[in-house]
């Protein structure tokens, strides 16, 4: 009877080291790893500067002046809408109006997280009415009618989701929780313009 060959063990591949760096995390094939004690260390300086810390690599002041015209914008948002909902009039204003009061409570929901990022990235927000609509990139326009409130509503609308598919380029992964927070509210900017898109079509 012939005696079964056992098979050569593999030898193993060696396993290659952890690469560490200054607080970051390193990694090499299967493995990972923080310098937890450079990272520390580092988390106790410029504690002044909050949740910006060191691998922060956008322009800090580019961001906080970008996000300054966001809420400008935001703002003259939410003061048209008002406006709106209630100047409509008509036979249809009552849920044309309605929608236009939703939307001023969720642009306010925009300007009041933009604010609060300004804050965290170390700025001021500006909610000066001096020069808003200077700073603003969609226009304050009152509408003759109900189908012009509608109409002003939808150009607002594509500034803004122009203006915010701009910012997230801008800011790429250099700053990934303000892009994440732009990125929400351009989903909802998107949804506003269809809404008024579908207004714009009963009328």
């Amino acid at each position: 009877m012939q005696t079964a060959k056992h098979a050569k063990p593999h030898a193993k591949t060696p396993r290659q080291p952890a690469v560490k760096g200054n607080g970051h995390s390193k990694h090499t094939g299967e493995d990972f790893e923080i310098d937890v004690r450079a990272l520390r260390e580092r988390a106790r300086e410029h504690l002044d500067e909050g949740a910006v810390t060191e691998d922060y690599r956008a322009d800090r002041d580019a961001v906080v002046h970008m996000l300054n015209n966001a809420l400008a914008t935001e703002l003259v948002c939410v003061l048209r809408y008002k406006r709106h909902h209630f100047m409509a009039t008509g036979i249809h204003a009552e849920p044309v109006a309605a929608e236009f009061a939703e939307h001023a409570a969720q642009e306010q929901d925009h300007a009041d997280r933009l604010a609060a990022r300004i804050v965290q990235l170390g700025g001021e927000p500006d909610f000066s009415p001096d020069g808003l609509s200077a700073r603003s990139h969609a226009e304050y326009v009152t509408g003759k009618n109900l189908r012009d409130m509608i109409r002003e509503n939808l150009v607002a609308e594509r500034i803004a989701i122009e203006s915010y598919r701009e910012m997230i380029h801008y800011l790429g992964d250099r700053d990934t929780t303000t892009r994440r927070m732009l990125e929400d509210i351009l989903a909802v900017e998107e949804e506003h313009a269809d809404d008024m898109r579908d207004l714009l079509d009963r009328e």
